[in-house]
C-alpha cells in the first residue's frame, strides 16, 4: 500500500467535503485494495473530531443503481451519529453537495455478528426492529464520475439518512416488500425488496461476513441500511421526499432552502 497515495486521496475528498467544492476522482491515486484505506483514514479524522458510528450502509446492492453508477460491485461505508435524521425533518442542504436519494430497508441489530458463516437466517436472528429508510447519497467527486475505487475511498458515498417507524422482525418479508420513492409528490422510483441482492437479507449477511472478515465486526445496536430498492433519484433544496415500503410504512424529508 502506498501511505502517500491514501494520504492525499484522503485530503482530497475531505477538502472536498468541508469546503463543499467536488473534486476531481482519487483513481488516479489509489487503486481498489487502497480504497478502504482511504475511507478509514477520514472517518478516523471524523470520529477524533467527536463523531460516533452508529452502524454501516451497504452500497450498489441494486442491478438499477449499478447500471445508474457504472459500478459492479457492492461496497460499504460507516453510518455517524450526525448523519442521522428522523422521520419528517428538514436536512440541511448545506450538508451536501450534489445529493441523491433512495429508499432502502434499514435493520436495527440487537446482537453482535463477529462469528460466521452468515445466511439470512442466521443474521435474521440479530435483528431486533425493522425500518423503512431515506439514504441522501451524495459524491465529493465531481459529477459523481465515480469508479468502485472512488465511491469505497469516498465512504460509500454516505451522506444523510432517515429512519422511520420501528417494526417487529416478523412483521415483513423483506425479499417481497414493495417500494415506491416520491418527490414532490411525483413517484420517481420504485422497486422490491427482491431488488436488493435478492433480498436486504442477503445484503445484511454480505456485510456482516465482510465486517468479520476485516476484523470490525457488527455489533449489537448498529443500524444496517441495506442498499437501495429501486434507482436514486437526485434531489434539490426545497423538494419534498416520501418513501412507502409495504409492510414498513411510510418515512418522509424535505430538504432545505439554504445554498
Amino acid at each position: 500500500m502506498n501511505e502517500n497515495s491514501v494520504r492525499t486521496a484522503a485530503v482530497r475528498l475531505a477538502t472536498a467535503a468541508n469546503t463543499r467544492v467536488p473534486c476531481a476522482p482519487v483513481r488516479d491515486l489509489i487503486g481498489d485494495d487502497e480504497a478502504y484505506a482511504v475511507q478509514q483514514r477520514n472517518v478516523a479524522a471524523r470520529i477524533a473530531d467527536g463523531a460516533t458510528v452508529v452502524g454501516r450502509k451497504i452500497g450498489l446492492t441494486s442491478t438499477a443503481v449499478r447500471r445508474q453508477l457504472g459500478v459492479d460491485q457492492s461496497d460499504f461505508g460507516v453510518l455517524l451519529d450526525d448523519m442521522a435524521f428522523k422521520d419528517g425533518d428538514v436536512l440541511p442542504m448545506s450538508r451536501l453537495l450534489q445529493p441523491r436519494v433512495e429508499a432502502e430497508v434499514a435493520f436495527v441489530l440487537n446482537a453482535d455478528l463477529t462469528t460466521g458463516p452468515f445466511d439470512e437466517a442466521t443474521v435474521a436472528k440479530a435483528v431486533g426492529y425493522v425500518r423503512a429508510s431515506l439514504e441522501i447519497v451524495d459524491s465529493r467527486i465531481s459529477g459523481w464520475d465515480i469508479t468502485f475505487a472512488d465511491t469505497v475511498a469516498d465512504n460509500a458515498s454516505a451522506g444523510l439518512f432517515v429512519l422511520g417507524a420501528e417494526h417487529e422482525p416478523g412483521a415483513v418479508v423483506t425479499r417481497d416488500v414493495s417500494m415506491v420513492l416520491s418527490v414532490n409528490g411525483e413517484p420517481r422510483s420504485n422497486g422490491t425488496g427482491a431488488d436488493c441482492m435478492g433480498d436486504p437479507l442477503a445484503a445484511l449477511a454480505w456485510l456482516a461476513t465482510t465486517a468479520a472478515h476485516l476484523g470490525d465486526p457488527l455489533k449489537a445496536g448498529d443500524v444496517v441500511l441495506s442498499g437501495a430498492l429501486g434507482p436514486v433519484v437526485p434531489v434539490q433544496a426545497g423538494d419534498h421526499v416520501e418513501a412507502t415500503i409495504t409492510g414498513l410504512g411510510t418515512v418522509r424529508a424535505s430538504f432545505g432552502k439554504e445554498a
